[in-house]
């Protein structure tokens, strides 16, 4: 199976068909997905900055010219996520699009003070330039096909999950690429302290698991056992992985607030 024993950020992938014209470009350890329309591609993140050669290498070994990525679309403002982002742009011409919270850090290449990792995302990503930012709801449409945009801030203020149909034999599914769901932060980061952010994370969770999603995806292979799901060994169709996958993350988000509990 691709990347057996291996899950770097930065450890090379062969490219993966996903369904219809949607394919994994990613890494190992991280996920960057193409979609081929009529008018274009779009490309969902980039991986690190150390990744994006990795990522074009993908794309040309599919037979697609990276100038003919048009999108790119933003999971979170992430240097493991986006750090790549600006190198693409440079070299595709694409446009980016991002959430509203998430725009001003892939803007600037630095994280938010408020974000729980803050201290530990030491590795600045390379401003980006961002040309439209979405409302939850909101979408870029590329050869007919729609990519629309899902606030869901659990992992990040700026969280952003992103679906679109896809077509294969008659048959029509969506994906959905679901953003990350882990409960992480710097070690003298309370959440019991940010009862908003603790919300913000609870209503994230809820809009994860109200997805549409026959196909999920997400920014990290190994939380939906994607090389599994595209290889064979699992089944790739699920329409309750959204919902299992938020699911997981409620728990870590609960068992943390536990944790943080005076004498635990």
């Amino acid at each position: 199976m691709a990347c057996a024993g291996r899950d770097g950020w930065s450890d090379p992938a062969p490219p993966m068909h996903v369904h219809g014209q949607t394919w994994y470009v990613g890494t190992c350890g991280i996920t960057v997905v193409l979609v081929n329309t009529k008018a274009g591609l779009a490309l969902f993140d980039s991986g690190p900055k150390e990744a994006a050669p990795l990522v074009l290498a993908n794309v040309r070994a599919l037979g697609f010219d990276p100038t003919r990525i048009k999108w790119i679309f933003s999971t979170h403002e992430h240097f493991d996520h986006g750090g790549g982002i600006a190198v693409l742009e440079k070299v595709t011409g694409a446009r980016l699009a991002a959430g509203p919270f998430a725009a001003g850090a892939l803007s600037t290449g630095k994280p938010y003070p408020d974000d729980p990792q803050f201290t530990l995302l030491t590795t600045m990503m390379l401003p980006a330039r961002v040309d439209r930012v979405l409302a939850d709801g909101g979408a870029v449409t590329l050869g007919g096909k729609a990519f629309t945009a899902h606030s869901t801030p659990a992992h990040s203020p700026g969280s952003t999950s992103w679906t679109w149909r896809s077509c294969e034999q008659g048959k029509c599914l969506t994906i959905a690429l679901a953003d990350s769901v882990n409960v992480v932060s710097a070690d003298e980061y309370r959440f019991t302290d940010h009862p908003a952010r603790v919300a913000s994370m609870r209503a994230g969770l809820d809009k994860v698991s109200a997805l549409p999603c026959d196909i999920i995806l997400s920014p990290h292979p190994s939380k939906v056992n994607n090389f599994a799901r595209l290889s064979g060994k699992a089944a790739l169709v699920d329409a309750d992985a959204c919902k299992t996958y938020s699911a997981a993350g409620l728990a870590q988000l609960e068992k943390r607030l536990v944790k943080e509990k005076p004498g635990k």
